[in-house]
């Protein structure tokens, strides 16, 4: 049985180069100057979380899909995203929105302890159980309602919410601590989203405006109705 160690070495000595393309273009095209969440994603093998068909495109400009009708974030979203929650090692972070678990793995290089969580339960036991094959033991993914967050772990120093909805759900609001970040991507329609970042603070939130950005909707109570 192949070790973690020999797993994880293999697993980036793959794709080496189109990985530090990907790179390049994250600091030089796109922008982003966070040198932390570069190596996260520069030690995150993303061609682990998508299917062996899509292993070659894997480090492109896009997202992808994976099953269920969900996608595994364009790269400058996750770096974006990963950016504007400014981790450090002590960092207690709520993901919703697992998908594949290529974002949780992200934020588990740079946080203390994610908590994750994903609507579809075959997509949250497989997000797991690659986490796991990659030695990542501060990270947990369980399969429920994300709006409703995870008051359990809280407060959150920071929130990731992969997937739009037409607000800002307010219990992880409430599960956010005061000067927290929480970065989502809000619409009026499921087709058109801005990304945001709340701040939270003693007397309510500062909220700062990051673009139009396209993601699947956000499913829940506190979010948009599942279609029948």
């Amino acid at each position: 049985m192949i070790s973690t160690a020999s797993l994880i070495n293999t697993l980036l000595a793959e794709h080496r180069i189109p990985r530090e393309r990907m790179v390049e273009r994250l600091r030089e095209h796109y922008g982003i100057r966070d040198l932390k969440s570069l190596e996260a994603i520069r030690n995150v093998p993303r061609h682990f979380f998508v299917s062996e068909a899509l292993r070659g495109r894997a480090y492109g400009d896009h997202a992808l899909p994976i099953n269920f009708n969900q996608t595994i974030s364009q790269p400058f979203i996750v770096a974006r995203m990963t950016e504007l929650l400014e981790l450090n090692k002590q960092s207690r972070i709520l993901e919703i929105g697992a998908g594949s678990g290529y974002q949780t793995a992200v934020l588990a290089y740079l946080a203390g302890q994610v908590y994750s969580i994903e609507r579809i339960g075959e997509l949250a036991r497989e997000a797991q159980g690659r986490i796991r094959e990659l030695g990542i033991y501060n990270a947990t993914v369980k399969a429920f309602d994300g709006t409703l967050g995870w008051s359990a772990h809280g407060p959150y120093d920071g929130i990731l919410v992969a997937a739009g909805g037409p607000r800002i759900p307010d219990p992880l609001l409430a599960q956010l601590k005061v000067g927290g970040r929480l970065v989502m991507p809000i619409g009026e329609t499921q087709e058109s989203q801005k990304l945001v970042r709340v701040i939270k603070t003693e007397g309510g939130s500062k909220v700062e405006d990051h673009g139009p950005c396209q993601f699947v909707p956000l499913i829940g109570q506190h979010g948009w109705a599942a279609h029948k």
